[in-house]
C-alpha cells in the first residue's frame, strides 16, 4: 500500500473528501514524527509502538578486506507489533 492507496482508503472508510483525508493522513504523519523527534516513542493501542533506538558505537569487519571500521553512534527508528496484531495476522495467514 502507498499514501495514495491510504488516502482513498481512509477516504472510503470516514466517508470524507480525498482532500480532507489526504489533510488527515498528513497532520497525523506530522504529530507521530513530532512525538519521535522529542519523546523518542509512540504507542498505538492495538497497534504497536515506534520508538527511536540508539545504536551503539561498534566494530564492524568488511567482508572482502578484512579491515576493520568504527561505525559511531546513531539513532534508529523501530517498531514493535502489539501482541494483538501479531495474533490478527497470524490467523489472517492461516485462513
Amino acid at each position: 500500500m502507498n499514501t495514495k492507496e491510504l488516502i482513498s482508503g481512509l477516504k472510503e472508510r470516514l466517508q470524507i473528501e480525498e482532500s480532507k483525508a489526504e489533510l488527515l493522513l498528513e497532520a497525523t504523519i506530522k504529530i507521530v514524527e513530532k512525538e519521535l523527534l522529542t519523546n523518542s516513542s509512540v504507542g498505538l493501542q492495538g497497534f504497536g509502538t515506534f520508538e527511536v533506538r540508539k545504536k551503539d558505537e561498534r566494530i564492524s569487519v568488511n567482508p572482502v578486506t578484512k579491515q576493520r571500521m568504527l561505525v559511531p553512534p546513531k539513532l534508529a527508528l523501530a517498531f514493535k507489533p502489539s501482541s494483538i496484531l501479531k495474533e490478527r495476522i497470524k490467523t489472517s495467514k492461516n485462513s
